[in-house]
């Protein structure tokens, strides 16, 4: 088997992690060896029986076959390393049932749908919520935190927050036994990350062109490369930011608490957009001591972030895009879009030539506009390096925090007024389902963007939710490679103050009402947000796992009527929508 010319690929510095940036280039030649398999499809006919799409590379035109994905192997081939073992008994569990499971060195979801029985890992690879404590429905287990779904068949993440999938496990039934086969490694890691195609093609491009160039690094950029990889992509990707780091998570900045002896007064807070952000009660207060902190604090959020690395809160580690040949621009500002000549115009003149485009730049802080703005004792959070600083300063301080609504922010959209990009009056682009800009091959994706919201008639809205961001990247990118795809998910969102962690699901924009279930004073609460009769978003505060359950229901097209509120919190789903006899595939945790 021959090779194709040694490839370069160039990092900042001579940093390896698979980003790079244009000063002092240090070239690196690495050797890609083509598999059989992608050199078959390189030599297809373009008539061929798989009708590829046709890409052009400087010129000349490649085929991609939408049928050719990476081959889907075992990670875990060391015979030394699994493990087998009796779980339970096959009437242990009926329909519709999930428990958890110990292997002996590790613990296992086993679940029961259809008369079939699965095993997948145990906690949601986001932030290790116990799976058991969700939602089952229909072939697929949602988290109770943060809603991310997986399918129990695969393990497969089917819906958003995280980048990971559950590992899977073989089950067998023996003499009426339940028995599991797994890894070791993968009970220990509880997660899996989807097998990946990379960049065969590098020697066919120079720095200032590629196939896919992405506009931003944060949870949509990022999926976008990664779901582009997952489906065999195997050109070129370029992600470009204005941070100097690679993607992190961003919403660790705002969710950990500051020093102990960091006391907040007079501040308020609201977690949701404007028109809701008085329904749920204020919380004002003192910040508590560590000890309150880890007493208190739900488990679904970190004891501290505002003083973390940016190491410490990546989303990928660094060799992640170097393996899989995602290269990312840092601290590099795109200035204009030219969408005739195709070509993306950098803040330093650079140029980079691209065939589909993804802009996913988000927001950027609002800043005050009174006086005193200037003063070095007034921040922005956006960076790692923001909060690290107002953490340092705001040891045995008083911090006053500006705003009481979910985000203080204003699209990031400016260097594309003359693009011929359409942008609404608020500075928002606007898509269709598929994530496609009035532009072809523009793609659009996470908070800068208005979309059509199934939940809602398809209404064109904004919704700047980290899960979003997710979904709005992973449908990009299956639109990039014409798969038809559109977006339906439910949004999901969650914040943190205090120790005490909101959960909410829908999208209440237009509400007349608030149905109130549980205890305000106990903070043990859910907020169901009316529109007519009709439950549109909910949210609550220790009372997991009600808006998963919402999120899920609302997912598969049901709608819950305001009279049946107060059923549907006693978990008699089957009574409030109207089923006869008990509800198919819906397993809820009673919170404790």
């Amino acid at each position: 088997m021959t090779c194709p010319p040694l490839a370069p690929l160039l990092f900042p510095h001579g940093t390896m992690g698979g980003c790079f940036s244009k000063p002092k280039p240090v070239e690196v030649k690495i050797e890609v060896v083509i598999p059989e398999k992608e050199r078959s499809k390189e030599e297809m006919s373009p008539n061929g029986k798989a009708s590829p799409l046709i890409y052009k590379v400087n010129g000349t035109a490649r085929h991609y076959h939408l049928e050719e994905h990476p081959i889907a192997s075992s990670p875990y081939h060391n015979p030394k390393d699994m493990v087998e073992a009796s779980v339970c008994h096959v009437k242990d569990l009926e329909n519709g049932q999930m428990r958890e499971v110990d292997l002996g060195c590790g613990k296992a979801l086993l679940i029961k749908e259809s008369g079939e029985f699965h095993a997948v890992g145990h906690k949601c690879p986001h932030y290790g919520a116990p799976l058991v404590k969700g939602v089952l429905s229909k072939g697929r287990v949602r988290c109770p935190w943060h809603g991310a779904c997986f399918n129990i068949g695969t393990g497969d993440i089917e819906d958003f927050p995280g980048l990971d999938s559950l590992p899977r496990f073989q089950v067998k039934i023996e003499k009426e036994k339940v028995y599991i086969r797994a890894s070791k490694q993968a009970l220990q890691t509880q997660r899996r990350t989807k097998m990946m195609a990379k960049c065969i093609s590098l020697s066919n491009y120079n720095l200032g062109s590629t196939n896919v160039l992405i506009i931003g690094a944060g949870a949509a950029g990022l999926v976008c490369a990664e779901t582009l990889r997952q489906e065999g992509f195997s050109d070129r990707i370029v992600m470009c930011t204005m941070d100097r780091h690679l993607p992190y998570d961003r919403p660790k900045l705002s969710k950990g608490s500051c020093e102990p002896a960091c006391a907040v007064r007079s501040c308020s807070y609201g977690c949701f957009a404007n028109s809701q952000k008085h329904l749920l009660p204020q919380l004002v207060s003192t910040s508590p001591t560590l000890s309150q902190q880890r007493r208190n604090r739900s488990p679904d959020r970190p004891l501290v972030s505002m003083d973390s690395q940016p190491e410490q809160i990546a989303l990928r580690p660094k060799e992640f895009f170097c393996t899989y040949d995602i290269e990312v621009l840092t601290e590099m500002q795109v200035a204009a879009v030219d969408i005739k000549s195709k070509i993306a115009v950098f803040k330093d003149g650079f140029k980079m030539e691209y065939n589909k485009l993804l802009i996913a730049t988000g927001n950027t802080p609002k800043a005050l506009s009174c006086k005193g703005k200037e003063m070095e004792n007034v921040f922005n959070i956006r960076t790692p390096e923001d909060a690290n600083h107002v953490v340092k300063l705001a040891t045995s301080k008083n911090v006053v925090i500006v705003g009481a609504s979910f985000l203080g922010a204003v699209p990031a959209t400016g260097f594309l007024k003359q693009s011929g990009i359409n942008i609404d009056s608020k500075g928002f682009i606007v898509v269709n389902k598929m994530m496609q800009t009035n532009i072809p091959g523009v793609f659009a994706a996470g908070d800068a963007v208005t979309f059509p919201l199934a939940l809602r008639n398809n209404k064109k809205v904004n919704v700047p939710h980290w899960q979003m961001a997710h979904m709005h990247g992973r449908i990009a990118a299956l639109n990039m490679l014409a798969h038809g795809t559109e977006i339906s998910t439910v949004p999901y969102l969650w914040t943190a103050m205090f120790g005490k962690s909101i959960r909410y699901a829908g999208h209440a924009e237009g509400f007349d009402d608030v149905v109130i279930q549980g205890d305000l004073d106990e903070l043990k609460f859910v907020a169901f947000y009316t529109k007519s009769d009709e439950v549109v978003a909910v949210a609550s505060m220790n009372y997991d796992p009600i808006v998963s359950k919402v999120a899920e229901v609302l997912a598969a097209g049901r709608t819950i009527r305001k009279r049946d509120v107060e059923l549907f919190v006693r978990h008699e789903p089957e009574t409030c929508l109207g089923y006869q006899g008990k509800a198919p595939n819906m397993l809820v945790a009673v919170p404790s």
